[in-house]
Parts: C-alpha cells; sequence; structure tokens
C-alpha cells in the first residue's frame, strides 16, 4: 500500500498482479464526500463504459463482451445505473476492484484511475499523474539502493561466511593445466565453467552469443570478482598454470557459498 497527496487528497495505491491500482474513493472525494454516487455517475456515461471494454478487450482475455455490448446499449439512459460490482460480476472486468477493509472502496488501474480524475477535473488528473510519477522516481531509486546493498551482501557472504564447501564448478584436469591458453578470458572461463570459449560453440553450435551471455547471476558475480583477483595474480608475476589452479579453487568456493545463501534465503 502506497500513498500519495494531490492538492489536500490522500490517494492510496495497491499493487494487483504487479500493476497499480488507485483508490476511486479517493479520487472522488476531491469532488465530495459522497463519492458513490460519484462513481455511479461516471460509471453510467456511455462513453465511460466504451472506454473501460476498449480496455478490458485488450488485457482482460476473460471479458464477457456480450455482457458489455447490453451496458453499453443502456447507457445515458435516464434508468441506467452501474455500480463497480455491477460491473464485475457481469463482465467479469478486473480494471475495476473492490476492497473491503480498512483501506477499502473502489480500485482501478491506473489508466482507467487517470480517466476518472480526469472527468472530476483535468488539472486534478494532471496533478495525479505527476505526483504518480514522482512516486515511481523514488521506487526505482530505491530499487537501486535495494540491489547494491543486496551484491554487497553477496560479497560479504564470499568472503565471511565459513559454510562447508561442495564443488560447484568442476575442478581442472591435469591435462587442462599443461595447456597455454592464448587469453585471459579463457582462463577465467575454464576456471569457472571448465571450457574455452571455442568448446562452448563447438558444444552449442544453435545458440547465438558466447558463454558468458548464458551465465547465471551468481556466475557472473563469481566471474567479476574473478577478474579482480586474476588481474592481482597477473601483476604479482604468478604463472598462468598456477593462477588456474588458484582461480578454480576459488569458483568453486565461492560458487557453493552463493548458492547455499540462495538456498537459505538469506537475502531477504
Amino acid at each position: 500500500m502506497a500513498k500519495i497527496t494531490v492538492k489536500n487528497t490522500d490517494l492510496s495505491i495497491v499493487k494487483i498482479n504487479d500493476a497499480d491500482y488507485i483508490s476511486l474513493t479517493d479520487i472522488a472525494k476531491y469532488k465530495t464526500n459522497d463519492t458513490s454516487a460519484v462513481i455511479g455517475n461516471w460509471m453510467r456515461n456511455r462513453n465511460t463504459i466504451e472506454y473501460l471494454g476498449i480496455w478490458e478487450t485488450l488485457y482482460n482475455p476473460d471479458f464477457k463482451p456480450l455482457e458489455f455490448e447490453g451496458f453499453r446499449k443502456e447507457a445515458g439512459l435516464n434508468a441506467f445505473t452501474l455500480s463497480p460490482l455491477k460491473w464485475i460480476s457481469s463482465t467479469n472486468a478486473i480494471g475495476i476492484i473492490v476492497k473491503s477493509g480498512r483501506y477499502g472502496g473502489s480500485y482501478a488501474h491506473k489508466d482507467i484511475a487517470f480517466k476518472f480524475a480526469s472527468w472530476i477535473s483535468v488539472e486534478f488528473e494532471l496533478y495525479i499523474v505527476k505526483e504518480f510519477q514522482r512516486l515511481k522516481d523514488q521506487e526505482q531509486k530505491e530499487l537501486g539502493w535495494t540491489a547494491k546493498r543486496e551484491l554487497a551482501k553477496i560479497n560479504y557472504h564470499i568472503h565471511t561466511d565459513a559454510v562447508k564447501r561442495h564443488l560447484i564448478p568442476p575442478e581442472v584436469t591435469s591435462n587442462q593445466l599443461s595447456l597455454i591458453y592464448a587469453n585471459e578470458a579463457d582462463v577465467l572461463n575454464v576456471a569457472l565453467f571448465g571450457m574455452t570459449a571455442k568448446e562452448w560453440r563447438e558444444e552449442n553450435p544453435e545458440k547465438k552469443g558466447n558463454i558468458r551471455d548464458y551465465a547465471s547471476i551468481n556466475e557472473l558475480i563469481c566471474l567479476s570478482n574473478m577478474e579482480n583477483l586474476n588481474a592481482v595474480m597477473i601483476n604479482e608475476g604468478m604463472a598462468q598454470v598456477g593462477r588456474l589452479k588458484k582461480l578454480n579453487e576459488i569458483a568453486i568456493q565461492q560458487m557453493t557459498i552463493l548458492n547455499e545463501v540462495e538456498s537459505r534465503k538469506l537475502l531477504k
């Protein structure tokens, strides 16, 4: 549950199947306390019903078009009334929902909520859109910080978690240790994936890209750490065969820790 304040009116926002739904009840309060009457008047409008029908047709495969046509034909008649509950139960609509409880009321997908707000006041709608976008921008910033914190947490576990180690990447063979690799990328590939880029392409001719394009998040994190460690070992003058063996040991250790951390759901 999130909230934004627009022209001294608090608007509740909930997530439904990863989509933002804004309270129509709260929007209606900008005009009057008789929110049900305002929402009902808006929904009995022919333009509103046509908009709702088109939206449901685009996004709801279970929408009932015949029932919608019935409402559309009646729209505008003096005796015609329509409530969110009646619309939902009759057409199997998903664009509008009704919640009970503390934050109860009618909620609508942001597309529909913006449309309702513009019916009440174009100025009010523009302020809602502006404040809603500010909220989304803030959420993106927080998401970025969360990702950085999770990466820091992963690296912390790599360097400090003293868990029992099992072999995750394969150990390099004596034959692999005896070869001289033309580039350092393949040293890392063999240490982590157990094969060079060329060997991977030969085994996977149907796949596009390279071996690293198909790596998991954990493997990419491990690879990033290994690149830094390999650079340090090169500067220290360590021979390639020694670096390969050491990097393979590190890959086994780090991938084990990463997988155990994930399985224990430490990243919350």
